[in-house]
């Protein structure tokens, strides 16, 4: 008698159809086609949990960029005054101060154009 295997080859086929689930035509109804497009689907989300990263950390630059701009400061010079004041915010927050706290921003700004002058008067001396 041929072992088939059944109950585990079935099952591993319909969790590949659940997984299908959505999917348009046969790419949801047909195993053949179901696990080409689960396999291509998972490869592309593997991908762009990495890409996420990326893509926000250019979308949070592109703000502070622009407020920091507003207030007479570019993106490098700011960053390097909130270091010099060893200000410990990330993008991320700097990003939501920026496009929803322009008070709180126009702060952060102040404290870095002063580290700035700091650091400038520190090197003339030494």
């Amino acid at each position: 008698m041929r072992v088939t295997n059944a109950p585990a080859s079935r099952k591993r086929r319909k969790r590949m159809l659940k997984l299908a689930k959505g999917f348009r035509l046969k790419r949801s109804k047909l195993y053949r086609y179901a696990s080409d497009a689960v396999d291509h689907g998972l490869q592309y989300a593997y991908r762009d949990r990495r890409t996420k990263k990326r893509t926000f950390r250019a979308l949070w630059q592109i703000r502070i960029n622009a407020a920091a701009r507003a207030a007479g400061l570019t993106y490098s010079r700011f960053m390097e005054g909130l270091k010099a004041a060893q200000v410990g915010l990330d993008r991320k927050a700097l990003s939501d101060l920026a496009a929803t706290d322009n008070s709180a921003f126009g702060e952060l700004v102040k404290v870095a154009q002063e580290a700035l002058k700091s650091k400038a008067a520190a090197k003339a001396t030494a």
